[in-house]
């Protein structure tokens, strides 16, 4: 009788220690996976602000330069005019270079045929900024602008202001 049984113990262990061991690859897989995860999520958060903080620094700048739009619409490139008023682009301060570029884009704001993309007709335009540190995951965000142009605002002229009637 012992001799039938002879070595079942030894099979049961090893089929064990395989399950062990695939539940313990199956744990790690998951753990490497979800660790994977989350970098993605955090360079993705950190890619955003990153590109804010592009928008934030052109904002004004571009508000305030409406004659500097032209010929820098729908090139995909930051204007010089730009670059030079925003300064350092290291939006870590990490001393390793320009984190975000910001270029100027055109709305659709034809009223006949095909957006012509490099001509401003309402004086609105998009900031665009996109985060280079992450090249694995970048991240671009835009703001429409308009120029208001200059000047006093007085209630009583035609329109009042910002177009919300008269006071007479």
């Amino acid at each position: 009788m012992r001799q039938s049984q002879r070595g079942s113990a030894m099979l049961i262990t090893l089929i064990l220690i395989a399950a062990l061991l695939a539940g313990a690859a199956v744990l790690a897989s998951m753990q490497l996976s979800s660790t994977r995860s989350a970098d993605v999520t955090r360079t993705g958060t950190a890619s955003l602000y990153c590109a804010e903080t592009g928008l934030n620094a052109a904002r004004s700048i571009v508000a305030s330069n409406y004659l500097n739009w032209a010929g820098n619409l729908g090139t995909g490139t930051e204007p010089t005019w730009l670059s030079s008023a925003i300064g350092v682009h290291d939006a870590d301060g990490d001393g390793a270079g320009s984190d975000f570029i910001v270029y100027l884009k055109d709305n659709d704001d034809e009223l006949t045929g095909s957006n012509n993309t490099a001509v401003d007709n309402d004086l609105r335009i998009y900031i665009v900024s996109r985060c280079l540190k992450y090249s694995e995951n970048q991240k671009e965000v835009e703001e429409l602008v308009q120029y208001t142009g200059g000047g006093t605002c007085y209630q009583s002229q035609q329109g009042g202001c910002w177009g919300n009637g008269n006071s007479n």
